[in-house]
């Protein structure tokens, strides 16, 4: 798993990939963090980051879907796959090498956003009046969300040898688990059991650690979420045994 995990990075950090993905995650999250007058941290007069959490996980449905569309689909297109799973590993170990690889370069597109943190925290009319749990929250929040998607992306990229069409697929299915569910709720059709429904997507779970309180429930559904799509992978790469 460590050299499928080594050679992803390794892939990533050697083309512009890693690199446009982290500049343009970063130029989108800072013009609406700091610039559009809507959004704007010094518009809006108070000392929080919503507007960094809010707006992230759009960008990152978007870009985690362009970072993992290649993974196995380029394999499959080149014919590589095959050599790949002659080597003395398993499958869940290719997944789980690209997965954490696809998760690093996530988490190296948080970081630089620190910086946003450290300039509220000084420049706030009482020096560090910030809300220091919810933003932990929220980052853990971002970070498992950002995971989801990979999670999601390396699916999409399993069942299709055409990299767009497997970008297309990891954007809907994103789309449909972070907001589809809560739009579907908002219809209150169903009564008490919209709250459910609404429970199933991720954006429930994202905004509840958010708020600075870490619920095992929360952290449960999103490695369960993972876990899920992750063993969905799986078995689509075995299938070709069948």
């Amino acid at each position: 798993m460590l050299t499928i995990f080594r050679k992803e990075l390794s892939s990533f950090l050697s083309s512009l990939i890693a690199y446009i993905t982290i500049a343009v995650f970063l130029l989108v999250v800072g013009l609406f963090v700091w610039i559009f007058p809507d959004t704007s941290i010094i518009d809006y007069g108070f000392a929080t980051l919503d507007s960094l959490f809010n707006i992230a996980p759009w960008v990152f449905m978007f870009l985690i879907p362009a970072i993992t569309m290649r993974s196995f689909s380029e394999e499959k297109r080149s014919g590589t796959i095959e050599l790949l799973v002659t080597r003395p590993i398993t499958d869940l170990q290719i997944i789980l090498g690209k997965y954490f690889a696809g998760l690093v370069l996530v988490l190296f597109s948080i970081l630089p956003t620190i910086i946003y943190y450290y300039s509220i925290y000084q420049l706030g009319s009482v020096k560090g009046n910030i809300d220091g749990g919810a933003v932990l929250g929220s980052y853990i929040g971002l970070l498992l969300l950002g995971g989801c998607f990979v999670a999601v992306g390396l699916f999409a990229s399993a069942i299709s040898d055409n990299q767009i069409v497997a970008f297309i697929i990891a954007v809907f299915i994103s789309f449909i688990c972070f907001a589809g569910f809560d739009s579907f709720s908002a219809l209150a059709l169903f009564g008490k059991v919209d709250t459910l429904i609404a429970g199933l997507g991720i954006n429930d779970h994202y905004k509840s650690i958010s708020r600075g309180v870490m619920d095992s429930r929360d952290v449960l559904y999103f490695l369960s979420f993972i876990s899920l799509f992750v063993l969905m992978t799986k078995t689509v790469l075995e299938s070709r045994k069948w």
